[in-house]
This record gives C-alpha cells, sequence and structure tokens, in this order.
C-alpha cells in the first residue's frame, strides 16, 4: 500500500462491538459477559452492556488495548466464542 493509502491510525477514534457465547437468554448474565464489561468499566472507556452484545469506545490504542483484555477476560471466565467488530468512529 503506498503512503498515500495508508491511513494514520494516531487519531483515529474506533467503537469495538462484542458478544460472548454462549449467551444463557434473560435472567442474570453469563460470567464471561459480566467480566468483559467490568474490565471496560476499569479502563474508563464508554459503552454500554447489552444482552446481545457489549459496544464501547475510546483512542485506537486504549480500545485495541483493552479489548485484549476484554478477551483474556472472556475467556478466562468461561467463554467458548468472542466474535468481535470494530469500525471507525466518526
Amino acid at each position: 500500500m503506498s503512503d498515500q493509502r495508508r491511513r494514520n491510525l494516531c487519531c483515529v477514534r474506533l467503537a469495538a462491538e462484542f458478544t460472548t457465547e454462549p449467551y444463557h437468554g434473560e435472567g442474570t448474565p453469563p460470567a464471561h459477559a459480566q467480566r468483559s464489561w467490568d474490565v471496560i468499566q476499569q479502563a474508563g472507556l464508554p459503552g454500554e452492556f447489552g444482552p446481545l452484545g457489549t459496544r464501547f469506545s475510546g483512542e485506537v490504542d486504549e480500545v485495541l488495548d483493552t479489548l485484549r483484555a476484554v478477551l483474556a477476560a472472556a475467556i478466562d471466565a468461561g467463554a467458548h466464542r468472542v466474535t468481535v467488530q470494530i469500525e471507525p468512529e466518526e
């Protein structure tokens, strides 16, 4: 990729959305979902916790570093799968 086409990510904000599985339906969220949300709150990033997905955002390094910790926490707490989507925030 040429330098002209390469995007500088230093000033980009990202939004990450992820779902941890298995999903147990209504009621208390599974430990892997709750532990993932705890990581985001400890990082101090804005986000939304939901039964079918959790979303958070921040500067590129904040999101990528936090996402690494989220994945580790989810898997450590019993997640069999974590599906992730990342997109730039406009």
